[in-house]
Formats: structure tokens, C-alpha cells, sequence
């Protein structure tokens, strides 16, 4: 199909479903207060309905006063009846597919119901609005005139009592329409592969002769894939094997470890980097605007929102606010409310808003995995920063790293262990803990009062990791591939602890 034509349909549809994001954009308040009683509407006559009277809520006060807050573990055993084939418990239509994740905090399988609301209003809804989002932005793409190498899960779907669970991808993958695959590639076989390692050298040899013009797929993992086709075709960059090759769309993981690394296999200024936000419970924020790292919140796939500042996360005080409350520049986690039937769920991470017309955001976190064991609350986005800083000013590159604290013992100082995986290490060590930990002050003041005078914390420590050492710690732990990364923060020594007994690794200290 010719150019011209393929992008006047996609603009057909483009303005179309802009007339309706528009409704959020200007009333957002009132589109999600909307949406949550039509989600309490519909679901009454379930088990959970029933039990919260879900058709005498008449506002938002007394949903927040009469249905409880959950985390994963409060509704297993009611998952577990509905993967079992039981309906009607907390979403009145059959939940056929369970997005199956094992997170970053525990090796523990979680299985998150996938309604077929959610994977219509939510994750194909929100695939559409990303294609719309960069063609409004880029008007002479030509982004259909090639394929979309698209990096999906490792596992396959497992079919159980008349209800099938796997990577969300593979979800995603395995319902998409028929003419979806002449549009991506590698094939649906090739994609749904449970075998990771063979799984990439069959991408590897399925793609390189297709006319690739876009990818999608985690950062790390799609790193893996793009290193992989360079050393099999002995290229120096990938536009050497895709010349129109002109977007790549990412999640899962924060892209700032890998920018620079991007940048060397991908050296064209015009090639664009489109973020997204989304996990198994739901899609939430896409990247609307040509380089710019802020996310749109996207307030009509079946999601109703609410946040609790971190400042009160965990504490007798802590509290739960809508979307209305939320103010520019605090850290909250999310609570949502979906079309899958889940009721004041905490998914673990936490978000940063850039602004509140309209609502953008910045993923920060996770609820879970920050370092606060001395007061420094040091949050993964602190990290990253601290690190994308220290690593230009040294000409370092990073593979993989975890941080965990050095516990005071002895009347010795607490500090933080680092275990870096570097591509390319820095010419001192030394200078690049000094380096590190002036950037950490500078983004994290809790921190820096810590630091101040060895008050609290000494200087950090860093660990020099072998090669592959993470994925090799992955692959043992049976986590390689699709949204599995490494643990970057955490308030125990768990993680660190495991990765050091795969190989001796030694410790430098400043």
C-alpha cells in the first residue's frame, strides 16, 4: 500500500480517537470519577459487589470508606478460585487469561486476572494510541511500510481448567488479530518460544533480512537481541542491517542505564525513543511528545486512580488521594481500580507528576525497592540519575548493577554496597565512588545530610562484577526475558548477597 494512503487512514483514526482523548484532557476529574461508577455498576452483582454493596456507593468518599485497600496476597486465594474456572467473583465477565509475574521482589508466581475489558480497553487500546501518538508527531514516518520487531515474554501459554495464564506478551501475542502478524515480526511461533537463549537466535535469524522500521521490547532485553544481531552479522550499527529503521518503544524498565549504550549501535539524530508505562495489572501512561521523557496519563482504559504520598507510605498517618489531590513534583505510589476486577490494588511502584494539565507523569520507582535504612530514602530514580551523571563524566558504561546497605556494626558507619556490571570500567575506581557519591548528594538532599561529615553513612562501597554475572543470576533464578530485571535497590542485603556467591567479586572502597 502506498505511503500516502496508509498514513491517510492512520490520520483517519488518528483524529478520530483524539476527539476522545480530548474529553480527559479537559475534564480529567470528571472522566475518572465517571469511569469508577461505571466499574461499580458493573461489577454489583459480583461476590465482592456484593459484599461492599457496590450499587449504594454514590461517591467517591464512601468507596474510599467501605472497600479496603489490597496488595496481591489479599486477593490470591479469591484468584486462585477464578483461575480455577469459578466467575463472578470480582468481575462479572469470565477472566479466561493470568498474566503470569513474578515482579522483582520475590521468585513467589503472581497471576493477575486479564479480563476481556482490559485487553480490549486497556493494552490493545493503548498499542493503538501509541501509533497515534508518534504519527501525529512524525507525519512523514514510514513506519507501515516495514515491520515492528517486537521482544515479548519468554514463556509459553499454559491452558488450565479452561483458563490459560503466561507473559502478558504472550497474552497480548496469542489474541491479536490474524493480520497483526504480517505487521510484526518474529513470527507468533518464534515469538512465544519458552526457551529464551534459543528463542534469540531464532529472532535473530527471522528478522535480519525483514524490513524492520520500528522495535519494541524491555531495554535490557532488546539490548541483548540488538548486540546479538551485530555479532552475527558483523555490523558496527544496526541501520547497517535497518536502514529504516526509525523508532523504538520501551518499558518495563528505566531507560537511562542504557541510553548511551542505544546510542552507539543507533548513531542518527532522527531516530526517535517512545516511552511507555505499563505492567500486568493494566497500561497507564504513554510518552506523547517527540523527546521528552514525560509520560501522558491516560484516563479512559478502565482505570481509576489513587495515590499515596510516599512521605506517609506505611506509617499510621498514611494517606489516600484522588487524582484531583495530586500535586507536581511528589512521589506517590498507585492504587488502582481496573476492568479486570481489581479493587484498590497496590501494584508496588511509585510516580512522580511533571505536571497536572495535563497530567504527566515519570515512573520513580517501586514501593518496595529503595534504601531508607538509614533516613537517605534513596528511590531508584535518585540512583539512576546519580549514575547516568557519573558514568558521562567518567566515560564508563554499565551493564547491570544492585545496591544494598552496608549495616552499622561495631560502632562502624553504615554505607551502601554497589555490584556494578560495567561494559566499559572506569580508568579509577576511586574517582568514580567520589564521583558517584557527589551526584547522589546532589539529587537526594536526605542523603546528603547523612553523608555530611560521615554523620551517618560512610562513603559508598562498589563491588566490580564479572561479565554477565546478572543474566547469569537471572537464567539461575529462571528469569530471562520479558519484564524479569534485577532488583536495583533494596533495604536487606538478600539480592547482593546471592549474586557475590555466584563469584568471588572484590570490594573497592574510597
Amino acid at each position: 500500500m502506498p505511503i500516502p494512503l496508509v498514513n491517510s487512514i492512520a490520520s483517519w483514526f488518528l483524529k478520530k480517537r483524539f476527539h476522545q482523548m480530548e474529553l480527559f484532557l479537559k475534564y480529567p476529574n470528571e472522566v475518572q470519577l465517571e469511569l469508577l461508577h461505571v466499574l461499580l455498576e458493573t461489577a454489583k452483582h459480583t461476590e465482592l459487589g456484593k459484599k461492599y454493596d457496590f450499587a449504594t456507593i454514590d461517591s467517591y468518599e464512601t468507596f474510599k470508606q467501605r472497600i479496603p485497600v489490597r496488595s496481591y496476597e489479599d486477593y490470591e486465594s479469591m484468584i486462585e478460585r477464578s483461575r480455577l474456572g469459578e466467575n463472578n467473583i470480582f468481575w462479572p465477565t469470565p477472566i479466561r487469561w493470568f498474566a503470569k509475574s513474578s515482579g522483582t521482589t520475590s521468585s513467589k508466581s503472581k497471576f493477575i486476572p486479564v479480563s476481556e475489558e482490559s485487553l480490549e480497553d486497556c493494552h490493545f487500546a493503548a498499542g493503538k494510541d501509541l501509533l497515534c501518538m508518534y504519527l501525529n508527531n512524525n507525519e512523514n514516518s514510514k513506519l507501515f511500510t516495514g515491520k515492528s520487531l517486537r521482544l515479548g515474554g519468554s514463556k509459553e501459554l499454559y491452558k488450565e481448567n479452561g483458563t490459560s495464564f503466561g507473559d502478558l506478551s504472550a497474552i497480548i501475542i496469542d489474541n491479536m488479530p490474524f493480520w497483526a502478524e504480517f505487521s510484526s515480526t518474529p513470527s507468533n511461533e518464534v515469538s512465544l518460544m519458552s526457551d529464551w537463549e534459543y528463542k534469540m537466535k531464532a529472532i535473530v535469524n527471522e528478522t535480519i533480512q525483514e524490513n524492520v522500521t520500528s522495535l519494541a521490547g524491555v531495554p535490557s532485553w532488546m539490548l541483548v537481541l540488538l548486540n546479538q544481531v551485530l555479532e552475527m552479522t558483523g555490523n558496527e550499527h544496526i541501520f547497517e542491517i535497518w536502514n529504516n529503521l526509525e523508532v523504538y518503544f520501551h518499558g518495563g524498565v528505566s531507560f537511562e542505564p542504557y541510553k548511551d549504550q542505544y546510542n552507539k549501535i543507533l548513531p542518527k539524530d532522527s531516530f526517535k525513543y517512545y516511552e511507555i508505562y505499563n505492567a500486568s495489572e493494566g497500561f497507564f501512561a504513554i510518552q506523547d511528545r517527540n523527546d521528552s521523557s514525560e509520560l501522558l496519563l491516560m484516563l479512559d482504559y478502565g482505570i481509576f486512580y489513587e495515590f499515596i504520598p510516599m512521605e506517609s507510605h506505611g506509617t499510621e498517618e498514611e494517606e489516600i488521594i484522588p487524582l484531583s489531590e495530586v500535586e507536581v513534583g511528589k512521589n506517590y505510589a498507585i492504587i488502582i481500580t481496573t476492568n479486570a476486577g481489581l479493587w484498590r490494588y497496590k501494584i508496588g511502584d511509585t510516580i512522580r507528576f511533571t505536571s497536572i494539565n495535563p497530567y504527566r507523569i515519570k515512573v520513580s520507582g517501586r514501593t518496595k525497592h529503595h534504601i531508607n535504612v538509614f533516613g537517605e530514602e534513596l528511590i531508584i530514580e535518585n540512583a539512576e540519575e546519580a549514575l547516568r551523571k557519573t558514568t558521562k563524566i567518567t566515560h564508563s558504561e554499565i551493564v547491570d548493577y544492585t545496591v544494598a546497605p552496608i549495616f552499622m556494626k561495631d560502632r562502624e558507619k553504615g554505607a551502601h554496597e554497589w555490584l556494578i556490571e560495567f561494559k566499559e570500567p572506569p580508568k579509577s575506581i576511586d574517582d568514580f565512588i567520589s564521583i558517584l557519591d557527589h551526584n547522589l548528594q546532589q539529587v537526594n538532599s536526605d542523603y546528603e545530610a547523612k553523608r555530611y561529615n560521615n554523620t551517618t553513612l560512610n562513603m559508598p562501597q562498589i563491588r566490580i562484577a564479572r561479565s554477565n554475572l546478572f543474566y547469569d543470576w537471572l537464567k539461575k533464578n529462571n528469569k530471562l526475558g520479558g519484564q524479569h530485571k534485577v532488583p536495583r535497590l533494596s533495604n536487606s542485603r538478600t539480592y547482593i548477597e546471592e549474586l557475590i556467591e555466584l563469584n568471588n567479586i572484590t570490594l573497592y572502597s574510597s
